[in-house]
């Protein structure tokens, strides 16, 4: 049976760790998180002055590949295939990198509206269903009709699904297989912290979902267990997978995000035998969320 890990629920994995007790240690913990905060807001300034000049060179890609300017011989359109993959790749950096500062300093805020989970599955699929054609796999997503119509936030769900896929086609090899699965899930959730909570929750029915878990699933070659709480760090990549392409932050966002939506997110995997993430969204959105209580009441 596959391991599980559920990431530790911190929302700031790579600040510095939390404030010693001396009031010098106190100090240089406070000049830390200063300058830690100018840095990412530094290079998040220079990502997205990079942002605009990049989407003009592949808009002007897309153009010649159109051929409305001429037509072009089989040389010039490889050469055009390997610009507009690395400029799209070059692009998928500077969004994760934009997503990461916004989710760093705190400004991401999130909006839950009722929808279908199905259509925002199907659509994340359509998305993603050329890239895995593209590298020889097979995906399959079937809609389930047991799942209720919910507030979330779609378009962070979205990205928190495409990171999944991504990081499933990225290391799944050529000819194997991908699932994306939706169910209602009773999210049993036990805190010490709130004993009078639990005991409602013990009465209620256990048949009665109160959230719905979401998973990606691959044949690819699996992340021992050692791994599966590093796995959702920031600019963490497996020692074995150094030199595939990437900054290390799609699970990282990917789980920033889930906790930002009052989830939680975890991996199932053994080494050789592929992996399982899984997250959990609760139907009713968390109390603290201004814009959702808006959009719900």
């Amino acid at each position: 049976m596959p391991k599980e890990s559920s990431a530790p629920a911190r929302d700031n994995a790579s600040e510095p760790t939390a404030p010693p007790n001396g009031t010098l240690e106190l100090q240089e913990y406070s000049q830390l998180r200063e300058r830690y905060a100018r840095t990412t807001s530094a290079l998040a300034s220079a990502a997205h002055d990079l942002k605009t000049p990049l989407a003009i060179l592949n808009g002007y890609v897309e153009v010649l590949q159109s051929e409305k300017l001429g037509s072009l011989n089989e040389r010039q359109q490889e050469v055009l295939r390997d610009m507009r993959s690395n400029g799209q790749r070059l692009q998928r950096y500077i969004q994760d990198f934009l997503s990461f500062s916004v989710l760093e300093t705190g400004e991401l805020r999130m909006k839950f509206e009722s929808g279908n989970l199905n259509v925002c599955l199907s659509e994340v699929c359509r998305l993603w269903s050329p890239r895995f054609q593209e590298r020889g796999l097979a995906m399959y997503f079937l809609a389930n009709d047991k799942l209720p119509e919910f507030s979330f936030d779609a378009p962070k769900v979205e990205r928190v699904i495409s990171n999944l896929l991504e990081n499933a086609s990225k290391f799944t090899p050529s000819g194997g297989t991908v699932w994306l699965h939706a169910e209602p899930y009773m999210w049993e959730r036990r805190t010490i912290a709130q004993p009078a909570v639990n005991q409602e929750r013990r009465r209620r029915p256990l048949g009665q979902p109160n959230s719905v878990k979401i998973s990606v699933s691959d044949t690819g070659p699996g992340i021992p267990p050692e791994y599966h709480l590093e796995i959702f760090d920031d600019f963490f990549r497996l020692p074995s997978t150094e030199k595939s392409e990437g900054m290390g932050l799609g699970l990282a966002i990917a789980r920033r995000l889930v906790l930002g939506m009052g989830g939680k997110i975890w991996v199932e995997s053994e080494g050789g035998s592929g992996c399982r993430f899984s997250f959990i969204l609760p139907m009713k959105p968390p109390a603290g969320d201004s814009e959702g209580k808006k959009k719900n009441d």
